[in-house]
């Protein structure tokens, strides 16, 4: 029998059977929306193609079906086909094929029917091969252009966060001088007018320049608090380690903080000698390589932040040596405390955990990024013990030879 021209006569109604079969398959989704041409694609010229593969009078037209499953596996990718799909696609065209020609292929010789069955199944798997290899190739392309535009971005964003520190940076340093002179003259504008006692005017007077004095500090400290974050981000934070007596510049910053605790009426309590364990000589706080500035900052970070947020009680400051040549600064309070919830966040920049107390209190959410950050840099660590309504305990514990210059 000529299955070529057999195959030949049915290729519309294998089409039109496949199509619909494809349709209708629950497990290829992507052709919901596809017109019946863009289902049908090359089949027609890959049946084509096969009636060569099975006749025995004409050249196997092999090319046809590389080329047109080449360009089924590009279209395919296009359109958003998973590789199962792909699969089963060519899975129900096999199904089709058999079942148009399974009444004329009972009619045939067994040697016929084998070379029928061995050519069409040949056929089709040269079609997936060449399916696939083009369809991976595809999306091998779209990978390789997703990750050339995803370094692009990832440089452009680097520009322009490095753009935005420096912005930030120079509109900071440009805002301190007019800052600078504005609390300088209104605070000579102040005791001007504070010695004028007999006016009664100046009341008044005196208590708009107090408002304007204090909100030019919080601003002040606010650009100062950012240039900070924005140094240490940009990597230009240095450190300048000398041998210091810890004890002492924590002493000058509790001294420095003291009528800021006792306006609230809270005692600011001091122990140098303070040791996990037992205590001993040993455990006496000394001299540690450090830099002072960058101490004090921290402990006055820690110090006012505490006192900020505590409306009475007592505020604890220890220090003291630790095992395996560490020291640490613990600072209790016995404040509004943290909830669990924020204490992942409580070091993050301008973050604030929100309560009924909190947001009454006036505040910038730097101070404690700030010391997470130079703690960071002394290659210390920092710790957070915290029940709400009870209070909080911060405890940065530090090397006591620190040769870290700069941010790395």
């Amino acid at each position: 029998m000529n299955f070529s021209q057999l195959l030949d006569e049915k290729i519309d109604i294998i089409i039109q059977n496949w199509v619909e079969a494809v349709r209708l398959d629950r497990q290829i989704s992507s052709t919901n929306n596809l017109p019946h041409s863009a289902i049908r694609d090359h089949l027609p010229d890959v049946l084509k193609a096969m009636t060569t593969v099975l006749s025995q009078s004409q050249k196997s037209d092999i090319e046809s079906i590389v080329q047109n499953s080449l360009e089924h596996g590009v279209l395919r990718a296009a359109q958003g086909f998973t590789p199962s799909e792909i699969a089963r696609e060519y899975r129900l065209l096999r199904q089709i094929i058999f079942s148009t020609l399974e009444a004329d292929l009972v009619n045939g010789t067994v040697r016929e029917v084998i070379r029928v069955h061995r050519a069409i199944d040949e056929t089709i798997d040269e079609a997936i091969g060449q399916c696939f290899k083009s369809y991976v190739d595809e999306r091998l392309q779209e990978l390789q252009q997703l990750q050339s535009q995803a370094e692009l971005t990832n440089q452009e964003l680097t520009r322009l966060v490095k753009a935005n520190q420096e912005n930030l940076s120079q509109l900071a340093h440009e805002l301190k001088n007019p800052l600078n002179s504005i609390i300088g003259y209104s605070e000579l504008i102040l005791r001007s007018s504070q010695k004028n006692t007999e006016a009664e005017s100046t009341f008044r007077h005196i208590e708009h320049i107090e408002r304007v004095l204090r909100n030019g500090r919080q601003l002040l400290r606010l650009i100062n608090d950012a240039l900070e974050i924005s140094r240490y981000q940009a990597g230009k934070m240095e450190l300048h380690p000398v041998p210091t007596d810890a004890c002492s510049s924590i002493d000058d910053v509790v001294k420095m903080l003291e009528p800021l605790a006792s306006a609230k009426e809270l005692e600011i309590v001091v122990d140098c000698n303070f040791a996990l364990g037992e205590r001993s000589t040993s455990h006496l706080l000394k001299t540690v390589v450090v830099d002072p500035l960058r101490l004090q900052q921290i402990v006055t970070n820690l110090l006012s932040n505490a006192i900020r947020y505590t409306e009475s009680g007592s505020i604890k400051l220890r220090c003291g040596m630790l095992p395996d040549n560490q020291w640490c600064i613990s600072v209790s309070d016995t404040g509004v405390g943290i909830a669990p919830e924020d204490r992942a966040r409580i070091f993050d920049p301008f973050f604030r955990s929100e309560n009924s107390v909190t947001h009454l209190v006036d505040g910038t959410g730097l101070g404690l990024a700030i010391v997470s950050q130079l703690v960071k840099l002394m290659q210390g660590k920092i710790e957070l013990v915290s029940q709400v309504g009870v209070g909080s305990t911060f405890t940065v514990i530090l090397p006591v030879n620190s040769s870290l210059k700069t941010k790395e």
